[in-house]
């Protein structure tokens, strides 16, 4: 079997495995939360037979192993099951929320990708000079800073005193594709700001490591530009430790958005799960962990996958 295939599959398999193994996590974790899930739904005026009869109808009476096995099952075939609080289907509810997400994630991704190649390769053109110490320094404060504390500079900046774009980032699906962004727009670069230095940082490691290489100094023997050498020559060369890391801050913006949708009510998955752990609906929570961590594993399995596939090593074994 071709070598790289091998690792191939044998990642996907470290993958499955891993979220089996999150599943198991995340059902045990929500077990062991303080409180009665009954007590909660019926409130504490309820009688003891009320709350008997609703976890007897709920199922919570069963083994704690019969009950992740049955999750499980029914997560197999599609089925998240049925929110406590308010009974409507979790899967229905969860795609329009996981669109949202993926949404304002892709948007932070369109800007913060290319802002951060550029900013590297420029960084690199520029190495040790005012420019790449000006865009280092600028991306670490932005990174520095929790996302909280950037989301609330940006509101009172650009929203409570310019009045560009609104403090609360709410979207339906009547609203055109322009207005959506709009909307986004602050959480948006809120999570770029995060994201952008740990790339930045990375390609211009990535490509500094490649200008070190003989055929580097061959093409400036030639008499080639510098931004030439460097975009063409040594970023190609680059691009899979480049690659690895935009994948890794890819997942970040899926998984990582759950504090910027509360700070701009953003009616995505972060905010549909923080709003069922204060009511204890456990299959709520227990349905957007495991799909989180499936984004998460799925996104640095697509990483894992790249950085073998641009191996030369394992793609033409001798």
């Amino acid at each position: 079997m071709n070598p790289a295939l091998k690792l191939i599959a044998q990642r996907l398999a470290l993958g499955a495995l891993l979220l089996l193994a999150v599943s198991a996590l995340i059902f045990a974790g929500t077990q062991i939360l303080p409180g009665d899930v009954a007590q909660s739904i019926l409130g504490q005026s309820a009688t003891p037979e009320s709350l008997a009869n609703l976890r007897e109808e709920l199922g919570l009476n069963e083994p704690a192993l019969t009950r992740y096995f049955d999750w499980l099952g029914g997560i197999l075939v599609g089925d998240l099951g049925t929110a406590l609080t308010s009974g409507a289907d979790i899967s229905e509810a969860v795609g329009k929320r996981l669109s949202a997400t993926l949404f304002l994630a892709s948007v932070a991704a369109v800007i913060s990708i290319p802002l951060a190649i550029l900013l590297g390769l420029v960084a690199v053109r520029y190495k040790d000079r005012w420019p790449d110490k000006l865009i280092s320094a600028s991306t670490l404060a932005s990174i520095s800073l929790p996302e909280f504390f950037i989301g609330y500079l940006l509101i009172v900046f650009f929203a409570v005193n310019l009045g560009w774009f609104p403090s609360l980032a709410r979207i339906n699906d009547g609203m055109s594709f322009f207005a959506k962004l709009e909307a986004v727009f602050l959480p948006a670069l809120t999570l770029t700001l995060v994201v952008l230095a740990h790339m930045m940082r990375m390609t211009r490691a990535a490509i500094l490591n490649v200008m070190q290489s003989a055929y580097i100094e061959t093409a400036e023997l030639k008499g080639l530009g510098s931004f030439k050498i460097i975009a063409r020559h040594a970023f190609p060369n680059a691009i899979a430790p480049i690659i690895n890391v935009v994948m890794l801050n890819m997942a970040y913006l899926v998984v990582g958005v759950v504090v910027v949708e509360v700070i701009f009510n953003y009616p995505g998955m972060g905010q549909y799960l923080v709003d069922h752990v204060s009511k204890r609906d456990v299959p709520v929570v227990q349905a957007c962990g495991l799909i989180f961590a499936a984004i998460y594993i799925g996104l640095n399995l697509v990483a894992d996958v790249v950085s073998i596939l641009t191996n030369p090593r394992l793609r033409h074994p001798k």
